[in-house]
């Protein structure tokens, strides 16, 4: 039973803004002593973040499909661990989790960082929907199976969404597209379940001083967008003639997009907050049926949808620290 109040979903004026970057939201702030766990955290916005956090002290565990590729990639930063792991494969996750635990320590930051975006039809697992599996299902399983260290730790739990939710709710009746199959829909869905994710686990952890953050991270062309083609990027408008980012579409640059989840994580604003999305390094505000691609859709904030998809999502995986 939570006492805790819920946050309400409205901007607190943080004093940074679209244009911060991850340096800058983390001046002057020492994390020595903390362990983060960034999944994703050598590519892209994960490695901006990974990079960010360790230069502020804390320690950092990236775990990765690709560990080789892991250590190239994050060679030279201190104070990062690299650990094999697979959202893709529960088991995998499982392993992780259990080598982590046996380690005996806390967990005092997760940032679900990593990510596929509009994949070519992909089945995994018992044949679930690959972006559905990997996005949400790997990182409900993970936080889960690590939660004595986060309780230990009084953790803060930072889902990255998108501003793709926008483009789908949880699809109740074929959440696996087996009746067709749409990229940007299978996205949209796996991005709407980051945000109820959040929002349900900060409602069930709160009293033990666990939080929880959903969020959009901005625009910004990074590994994420591997499965399209230089053609979809131009027809998009995304990219002109000669594959360069469009200018007045305000794509931020990775150390900007890796902001708003390192500010997630960290910002003594938001002491004592929780279960809410944010953009642009502050909590964003809801957004009608109707309005534009900015801020957080209803249904992706609906507390009843955010704990039908828990039950759903424990099922699936069988797992649930809170059961």
């Amino acid at each position: 039973m939570t006492t805790s109040k819920a946050t309400p979903q409205h901007g607190i004026g943080s004093g940074f803004g679209a244009d911060s970057t991850a340096a800058e939201v983390l001046d002057g702030v020492d994390l020595t002593g903390r362990l983060a766990v960034v999944t994703g955290g050598y590519s892209g916005l994960g490695l901006e973040t990974t990079r960010a956090l360790a230069a502020a002290g804390a320690r950092v565990i990236v775990p990765a499909r690709r560990p080789d590729a892991a250590r190239e990639a994050l060679a030279g930063i201190d104070r990062v661990e690299v650990e094999q792991m697979d959202l893709g494969d529960l088991d995998s996750v499982r392993d992780f989790a259990a080598r982590f635990l046996a380690s005996g320590r806390d967990v005092h930051i997760v940032i679900d960082s990593a990510g596929i975006m509009a994949c070519p039809e992909t089945r995994i697992g018992p044949g679930w929907e690959a972006q559905f599996a990997t996005n949400h299902l790997g990182h409900f399983a993970l936080v889960n199976r690590l939660w004595p260290a986060l309780k230990a730790g009084k953790a803060r739990v930072v889902s990255v969404s998108s501003a793709g939710h926008h483009n789908s709710p949880i699809r109740w009746d074929d959440p696996w597209f087996e009746r067709g199959y749409d990229k940007w829909e299978a996205y949209g869905q796996s991005k709407t379940a980051n945000v109820l994710f959040a929002i349900h686990l900060d409602a069930l952890a709160r009293d033990a001083g666990v939080r929880a953050f959903a969020l959009h991270p901005g625009g910004i062309l990074t590994p994420l967008q591997r499965h399209l083609s230089q053609e979809e990027m131009r027809e998009r408008g995304w990219i002109d003639e000669k594959g360069e980012p469009v200018p007045d579409l305000g794509f931020k640059t990775p150390q900007q997009g890796a902001a708003t989840q390192v500010w997630a994580a960290t910002s003594s604003r938001l002491d004592g907050m929780g279960g809410v999305y944010c953009e642009d390094c502050d909590i964003a505000e809801p957004t009608p049926a109707e309005g534009p691609r900015t801020g957080v859709r209803d249904y992706a904030r609906d507390p009843e949808q955010a704990a039908r998809l828990w039950e759903l999502s424990a099922r699936l995986t069988g797992v649930d620290a809170f059961a």
